[in-house]
């Protein structure tokens, strides 16, 4: 399973119109293959939507894209409003959850993080031996590495029901030791977040 995580800056108060357009479109376009998710940015970078598919892999994704793109009514009609589009390739580390459709928000909290080159692997160990802790604390909706676009880097999603509840999870992950992985700060380069809600016709809420 592969997850192309879509995100596109869009022009200053366009959000609601880009939304009704997508969804409209998207009754056509999801014949080929589901959407997973489509959030809008809330805190972090403004003016963002961020759609994700998944695919079984590659040759899938070539395959459904080339279908869709002969049907009238996609992609939806939003390019005025786009000033910039940017895909990820995502692969789900092995121990990962899978995004479903359902419930888990309605915020989301996106961290992406570089990490320095030859330390995937020992990323990957530490998460797997913390994770199951914390996840007793709250979820994790999906954390994998990018295969294709910026490399070196892995993102993790974490749905929340409130910024409050989000405050609350990650202070006691911290006083109790649960959370975060030990020797992660050693292996990063960077650190980036957004919080993120769902659109009206969005499979997770």
């Amino acid at each position: 399973m592969i997850y192309e995580i879509r995100t596109y800056r869009l022009t200053p108060g366009s959000l609601a119109e880009v939304e009704k357009r997508f969804g409209e479109a998207y009754e056509h376009r999801k014949k080929y293959s589901p959407l997973v998710a489509f959030w809008h940015t809330e805190i972090g970078p403004l003016n963002e939507i961020v759609h994700v598919w998944p695919y079984q892999d590659l040759g899938e994704r070539a395959r459904v894209r080339a279908e869709s793109a002969k049907d009238p009514n996609w992609p939806p009609k939003i390019s005025e409003f786009v000033l910039s589009m940017h895909s990820d390739i995502l692969i789900p580390f092995p121990f990962s959850p899978q995004l479903k459709p359902g419930k888990m928000g309605p915020f989301y909290e996106m961290r992406t993080y570089t990490i320095k080159i030859g330390t995937l692997s020992d990323t990957m160990k530490g998460w797997e031996a913390k994770l199951p802790e914390r996840m007793k604390l709250s979820p994790l909706a999906v954390v994998g590495h990018v295969d294709l676009g910026e490399v070196n880097r892995y993102i993790h999603i974490w749905p929340y029901t409130s910024l409050e509840q989000r405050e609350q999870v990650r202070a006691t992950a911290r006083q109790t030791g649960v959370w975060p992985p030990g020797g992660g700060a050693g292996r990063l380069l960077t650190q980036e977040n957004k919080i993120m809600m769902p659109a009206a016709f969005s499979p997770m809420q």
